[in-house]
């Protein structure tokens, strides 16, 4: 019988293998099968763009723990190879991998902006804020050629509709023309999520997402140009970045952020497999240990989802990590209570064959 090989870390990836989704009834694995080459290091892992064919673009949910009822999402998977991303099992509903297929097989709305339009216009339509980067990041380095963000902003702006993004790329400073006259109406806020100040952790973390000296200057640019800002520590990874949170907070309060926030490490589903092997071919020596401050956390298993205490999780380790929080928000003047964006000037705007107004 052959032998079933490890799977090997591939650079600027983040995953380590392409376990099939939890919907297939067969696997795949490496097997040594006698062949010299078996143990070479395995070529580079080409992008794979498809079209996404979705006839609505605002996406609806009722979760009490987010600060949202709708958001858009003009990507399925995300390049950035960020191995704890929660979005990465919903691959699976396609019978793709949520490990590297996530982050090399991609889908884009092409016609997001004209679907946009049609759904702000409906007359049932009542305006909320509406997120962006809140599944995968909508400034992956696809957006560098199709530019769908660009496109919503600018049908947001026609609308006068309020909008708040959470990215880890510097590539929003493409937009900060649009961005930052939205914000002058109180129509717009920005979050980058900062995960690390060290270049080495962050490069096995989230491969290809923005250094995090980029960030940290987007997020100045950013409140420079008056847009306002804040910063997500997340996630908190137990022995691996959480003894970064203080320093990523006081870096980010300098840079002119206004609020911040973070997550504990979420591991649903197939994401535990994944970040397990992520971990023992990046940190062995800690793995265990890493494991263990999890179980901690999630009342001795690797993930709870109950509303409220899947983002922080419970214990001595998670009550430390949260009075730390409070504490460097306080320190470092990030308490700031967020303004609520304005909704009162949402407008459709006049189009062709409407009638004319009688004021």
């Amino acid at each position: 019988m052959d032998d079933i090989l490890p799977d090997l870390p591939r650079k600027g990836r983040g995953a380590v293998s392409n376990k099939t989704g939890r919907f297939e009834s067969h696997d795949h694995v490496r097997v040594d099968d006698g062949w010299p080459g078996d143990d070479d290091d395995p070529p580079p892992l080409r992008t794979i763009l498809g079209v996404d064919t979705a006839r609505h673009v605002i996406t609806y949910n009722t979760s009490p723990d987010i600060p949202f009822d709708r958001s858009i999402n003009p990507y399925r998977g995300c390049e950035h190879g960020c191995v704890y991303c929660f979005a990465r099992p919903t691959h699976a509903y396609y019978g793709l991998s949520p490990g590297l297929d996530f982050e090399s097989r991609l889908f884009y709305k092409p016609d997001v902006a004209n679907l946009l339009r049609r759904e702000l216009r409906d007359p049932k339509y009542k305006p909320a804020k509406i997120a962006l980067g809140t599944n995968t990041d909508p400034y992956q380095p696809i957006d560098r050629e199709k530019q769908l963000m660009r496109q919503i902003l600018l049908v947001l702006q026609e609308f006068n509709h309020p909008v708040t993004i959470v990215t880890k790329s510097a590539l929003i400073l493409r937009d900060l023309d649009i961005l930052a006259e939205m914000a002058s109406r109180n129509l717009a806020s920005v979050t980058l999520s900062i995960t690390t100040l060290d270049r080495h952790t962050a490069r096995v973390m989230e491969p290809r997402a923005s250094t995090p000296a980029k960030r940290l200057a987007a997020l100045k640019a950013l409140s420079d140009a008056g847009v306002p800002t804040n910063v997500l520590a997340a996630p908190m990874i137990p022995a691996i970045n959480d003894m970064e949170l203080e320093r990523i907070l006081e870096a980010a309060a300098e840079a002119g952020a206004r609020g911040a926030g973070y997550i504990l490490l979420r591991l649903p589903l197939e994401i535990r497999h994944l970040f397990e092997e992520w971990l023992h071919a990046h940190f062995p020596d800690r793995a265990k240990h890493v494991l263990s401050l999890i179980r901690d956390t999630r009342n001795g298993g690797a993930y709870q989802s109950e509303w409220g205490v899947r983002m922080r999780g419970t214990g001595s380790y998670a009550e430390l990590l949260r009075k730390r929080h409070q504490l460097a928000l306080k320190r470092f003047g990030l308490g700031h209570r967020t303004q609520p964006l304005d909704i009162s000037k949402f407008q459709p705007p006049p189009q062709a064959g409407d009638q004319l107004s009688l004021l």
